[in-house]
């Protein structure tokens, strides 16, 4: 974006400084518009609770958005990001309520705004893409058809054929391959990242005024979060549709957005063009994000012969280095797959089928004490290796061995003791909890059904690791859908620990976490492997990460590894294109940025 090269705003962090853009790419229409804000938010304050007792999450937030602007609301888990735009469109969940303030819609106040004229807003005036791609999405019906109906629903297309036809220009649009033949498909035929790219093409669908991105790319591949983006982009300079970004992704909000909005428990800290802050962080929090954030930590790894001690200090790399337990780089096959394959069967019209091949050839093998990384882009078959070593889908060929055990045939009692050693921690933090029992419970689940310890004990174990992944401990009693994102997925990865297994299976594990906490959860992860020699088969598109966690990488490409080698090779020289492209894609890694 070329805008971006403009960083003479360092010293005057204000809101205006940013609707500086050239008008020629804007249009007469947004020239005009840029002058008054679209969305201008003032004083908002919203309260959860009981009648007994509310408690304040926004503290009086003041917000503009003007057209055609692109602006990324930043901040940890429970900063308040969702509940601010959220609050905007009137979808505040629970007993979620505008206290005080005012949202001004083109002008007009929507706080109080009537349901139905609320309903005809969203959508067509203001997209959203949420920030859950599993639970967004009707699982009884096919992706197409969900599509359809939200071209239907927004006016966008009459009769059948213009309908179908429309819905495949929108998939197709959010970057979604073989759109015509995956409309066909139901929700859990999709891996986490398509489910995504279908959502994103639902908020597009109208072409609104304003879209509301809530973590739009987080189940997302950095080379296809580039061809998403890049028509969010395309949208914003032809249309002026404004876009905000809710994200965790500093290295994103660097490269895509013109204004950066920082938050910390319920309030803005700082605010201003997104480069001049990120290069020269004014405040305190804002200093901690960036130091904090893999993205831009692995451009300095990766520019640099030796490690960064800020980095070092994080992640105690050098320790890891330096392990002396011999299984740390060297111990037993732990996880040994070979020739392993995938088939599954696609509906075709007049009841016929064909094959889809979800993976194919896939070799590796992941010692005691190691952490393999899978990588590559979405639907390239790593969630289904992930679930073939899970004993969860059936294997179409080749072979699994756990700790030198085959697992093909495996039932009963050895399959019940197996799970005790090889636990999971899944993509998506909301669909793998049970929204009916609390977290206490939830995360108690493995202790109670392999019967460790008695009742006082596993409440115990329960406490400690809600300390471990950084929650704190009221939340036992409080249920999923009072948590954010970032929370849930914590109480995933605490689940997963519990029953401190010897491998751990980490599908996209960090990846809606906030960076200080993605930073704490991989501390923990590191500190936890040193200390019983876990291992770990670690599931990711976020190739930042990796280059903080991973010993060897094993790199997909449609259901095939097409490279394999330690963290260092594969960063340092890349033998394939297709892993240089994923490299080149990473977000932010061009932007020098500091900790002021």
């Amino acid at each position: 974006m070329t805008h971006h090269d403009d960083t003479d705003g360092r010293t005057q962090l204000t809101e205006q400084t940013t609707t500086e853009q050239p008008a020629a790419e804007r249009g007469a229409s947004a020239q005009g518009a840029a002058e008054q804000p679209i969305l201008s938010v003032r004083d908002l304050r919203v309260d959860f609770g009981t009648k007994k007792k509310r408690t304040e999450v926004l503290h009086g937030i003041d917000l503009d958005v003007f057209a055609g602007e692109t602006v990324a609301i930043v901040g940890e888990s429970g900063s308040g990001k969702s509940t601010t735009m959220h609050a905007v469109i009137n979808l505040l969940p629970g007993t979620g309520r505008i206290t005080s303030g005012s949202v001004l819609w083109n002008g007009r106040d929507l706080v109080g705004v009537p349901r139905r004229e609320m309903e005809s807003i969203r959508g067509r005036e203001i997209g959203l893409v949420p920030q859950d791609p599993m639970s967004n999405l009707n699982p009884v019906w096919s992706v197409g058809f969900q599509v359809e109906e939200a071209v239907r629903a927004n006016g966008l297309a009459r009769g059948r054929r213009e309908v179908k036809r429309r819905a495949i220009e929108v998939l197709e649009q959010a970057g979604l391959q073989n759109a015509e033949q995956r409309m066909k498909q139901y929700p859990h035929q999709f891996s986490g990242g398509m489910k995504q790219r279908a959502l994103i093409g639902i908020g597009l669908a109208a072409q609104p005024q304003l879209l509301i991105a809530d973590e739009p790319t987080s189940a997302l591949d950095v080379t296809v979060q580039r061809v998403v983006l890049d028509h969010l982009e395309r949208l914003t300079s032809e249309l002026g549709t404004a876009v905000v970004f809710i994200t965790h992704d500093l290295g994103l909000a660097a490269e895509r957005a013109e204004k950066l909005v920082v938050m910390y428990r319920g309030n803005i800290v700082e605010s201003g063009p997104s480069r001049a802050i990120l290069e020269n962080p004014q405040h305190p929090y804002t200093k901690r994000l960036v130091s904090a954030a893999p993205s831009l930590a692995s451009r300095r790894i990766g520019s640099d012969a030796e490690l960064p001690a800020a980095p070092t200090e994080s992640f105690d790399l050098a320790a890891l280095a330096e392990d002396p337990k011999p299984q740390r780089r060297s111990g037993e096959p732990m996880i040994e797959v070979q020739g392993l394959g995938k088939v599954y069967k696609l509906r075709t019209g007049n009841f016929g089928s064909e094959d889809f091949h979800a993976v194919r050839d896939a070799t590796f093998t992941v010692n005691r004490g190691e952490t393999m990384a899978l990588v590559g882009e979405s639907g390239s078959g790593k969630s289904t290796i992930a679930k073939m070593v899970l004993q969860l889908e059936e294997p179409s060929s080749g072979s699994i061995r756990i700790a030198g055990e085959e697992t093909a045939g495996l039932s009963g009692r050895r399959l019940f003791d197996l799970r005790r050693t090889l636990q999971p921690v899944f993509q998506d933090p909301y669909g793998s909890l049970d929204p009916l029992v609390n977290i206490g419970n939830t995360i108690m689940e493995p202790l109670n059904i392999h019967r460790v310890g008695d009742a006082k004990s596993r409440r115990e174990r329960m406490l400690e690791l809600l300390d471990q992944v950084a929650l704190p401990r009221e939340l036992a009693t409080r249920y999923p859908n009072e948590l954010s994102g970032g929370q849930r997925q914590r109480v995933a990865v605490a689940r997963g620990l519990a029953l401190k297994p010897d491998i751990l299976v980490l599908d996209e594990a960090v990846s809606a976490l906030d960076v200080l906490v993605q930073a704490q959860i991989l501390d923990l992860l590191a500190e936890l492997q040193r200390e019983l020699g876990l291992t770990y088969l670690f599931i990711t598109h976020d190739l930042a990460v990796v280059r903080l966690i991973a010993d060897r990488v094993c790199v997909m490409q449609q259901g095939r590894i097409v490279e394999q080698a330690t963290t260092d090779e594969v960063f340092e020289n890349p033998q394939q294109e297709y892993t240089k492209n994923l490299l080149a894609a990473i977000p932010g890694a061009q932007i020098e940025l500091g900790a002021g």
